[in-house]
């Protein structure tokens, strides 16, 4: 063939790529600012083929049969095979969409998820894979993670409505650049026993045994647990108070120290009242009185002594010997298989503080589902994942199906089919939940309320420990602040260094290796440490949560 000829369709090949890359160009992830962004670069073929088949609303999602993978965290408690699953057979049949869940243990999931996305080769979406704020950000910015703000104006009417009716959930997911990449693992606000998780519970009979009243003060908690000490209760080998670890006493007894007016979503820093400004609580005198309190119970030996170590399993096998007198745990009834404990409201404190303040955020994973760029479906994904914020949706995720996985009582209550909570092979209720359910082990993306959810946290003492918190609960409660790139490299680095430093002086300040009197000393070491420029950073993202 003629040269020339060949350097003419060479030249006429090139000016159609260009013209199809400059028509498609201006939908790249760089071609915004804020939350205007349109989402991932992606070519005008991959955007036809997104479109083709599907149906703005209603099921299914889309006409003809697509897939896609997603990498999924898995608990021990859990299914090994989520396809196989009730749940997720019934919705691949509703929605035409076949889901590969790839599942990554809990314990190896940061790991392997950082591989992943370090090296590029990563799924559709990210199921229950625990992505910090920190991710969100860094892969949002550099276009891995596609923004979600239109793809929820338009395909996500339930998740939208949640964020109308909870602007503190738009606040908490919306990142520095005025983006949303995620859908999270959220708590109705109004299910106070779930975001209360672990309360103090104390054992009525022994409380009726030694002719005590439920404890309303610090005072009143302290003599019971004395009481204890020196009854022959449990043969002698009682244990007046008891917990994995110092992290959920503190966050419990510092209200009784008007701290932690905000809930425990930012563990260090709340609002003072007097003041109405941020506060960072861990160095105020309040907290180090609350820690002198903490310290002299281990040194009366009121503490569980194994605190520092002792670990979950051990911690259940000793509650269900009946030897605690007070102890910290979802529930005694799914924990020790012990139904005499009561819940704890709130206590009040030496100043007449009576502040419930072991509120967890209602925001409770930010990174549970996140939709990559590789997503050749990313409108279809988002009306896939929407389904379970609505009350439909939920309801099918945590029950299933009246008449095969649920059934109604007289009463108007329910409950598991038989199947599950009397199984024929000897499974407990969470073994045998696996069949049909994947929640176990939490971590999902959804929406949790309690006329649905059947966990410790529904069970009729847990509520109840709920209503009596409820009076004296924190007035709002904070999601966990978001900080930009910038701002992250500090948190991960000098605050975290800050917050080591601290965990360990306040160990050995309860422990008593060493002395309050060196409580100044330890305050001064934490400012050299740079907690200036950790305030500066903490009053930022505060004014950037407020306003979002």
């Amino acid at each position: 063939m003629n040269p020339f000829y060949n350097k003419i369709s060479y030249l006429i090949f090139i000016m159609a790529v260009l013209t199809i890359s400059a028509c498609s160009g201006g939908n790249g992830i760089s071609g915004g600012e804020g939350g205007g962004r349109e989402g991932k670069s992606s070519t005008l073929a991959q955007e036809q083929k997104a479109a083709k088949g599907l149906n703005p609303e209603g099921f299914p999602i889309v006409e003809e049969n697509i897939s896609l993978e997603f990498f999924t965290g898995l608990a021990p408690s859990n299914s090994s095979n989520f396809e196989e699953t009730i749940v997720w057979e019934m919705y691949k049949k509703k929605t035409n969409m076949n889901i590969s869940f790839t599942l990554v243990p809990f314990d190896s999931l940061n790991e392997k998820r950082n591989l992943m996305l370090v090296g590029g080769n990563y799924p559709d979406a990210f199921y229950s894979a625990r992505i910090p704020a920190a991710d969100l950000m860094k892969y949002g910015e550099r276009g891995t993670f596609i923004p979600l703000n239109d793809l929820i104006d338009q395909y996500a009417p339930n998740f939208k409505a949640l964020l109308e009716q909870h602007p503190d959930l738009q606040k908490g997911l919306t990142m520095p650049d005025g983006n949303i990449y995620s859908f999270p693992s959220f708590y109705s606000p109004d299910f106070l026993a779930m975001l209360i998780g672990t309360p103090i519970w104390i054992n009525e009979d022994w409380l009726a045994e030694l002719g005590l009243e439920e404890p309303r003060t610090i005072n009143e908690f302290y003599e019971f647990l004395k009481a204890v000490q020196a009854s022959n209760l449990a043969g002698g080998s009682a244990v007046p108070f008891g917990a994995v670890g110092f992290n959920t006493l503190k966050y419990h007894l510092q209200g009784a120290w008007g701290l932690g007016t905000r809930g425990i979503g930012n563990a260090y820093l709340d609002i003072d009242p007097a003041t109405n400004n941020l506060r960072f609580y861990r160095t105020t005198d309040q907290y180090r009185e609350m820690l002198e309190f903490i310290h002299q119970l281990y040194a009366e030996n009121l503490l569980d002594l194994e605190i520092f170590t002792i670990q979950e399993s051990n911690f259940r096998e000793k509650g269900a010997e009946e030897v605690y007198g007070a102890v910290i745990t979802t529930n005694p009834i799914t924990a020790f298989n012990l139904d005499n404990y009561v819940g704890l409201g709130a206590l009040e404190g030496p100043y007449g503080d009576r502040l419930y303040s072991h509120v967890k955020a209602p925001l409770a994973w930010i990174g549970a589902f996140v939709i990559t760029d590789k997503n050749p479906h990313p409108e279809a994904t988002v009306r896939w994942i929407d389904w379970f914020f609505s009350d439909e949706g939920a309801d099918f995720y945590f029950r299933g199906i009246e008449g095969e996985t649920f059934e109604y009582k007289e009463d108007g209550t329910w409950d598991y089919v038989k199947d599950i909570t009397d199984n024929a092979n000897g499974l407990t209720v969470s073994q045998a939940r696996n069949k049909y359910f994947t929640w176990n082990g939490g971590s999902y993306p959804g929406y949790v309320q309690d006329h649905y959810f059947m966990g410790a946290e529904s069970y009729p003492n847990a509520l109840e420990t709920g209503e009596k918190a409820a009076p004296y609960a924190p007035e709002e409660i904070w999601n966990p602040f978001t900080y930009t790139a910038e701002e992250n490299n500090f948190m991960a680095s000098v605050a975290v260094d800050i917050h080591t430093y601290m965990a360990e002086m306040e160990s050995k300040f309860i422990a008593g290796d060493t002395p309050f009197s060196e409580w100044d000393s330890y305050i001064a070491t934490i400012e050299r440490m740079g907690f200036d420029k950790y305030m500066e950073i903490a009053n930022a993202a505060y004014e950037r949560y407020m306003n979002n």
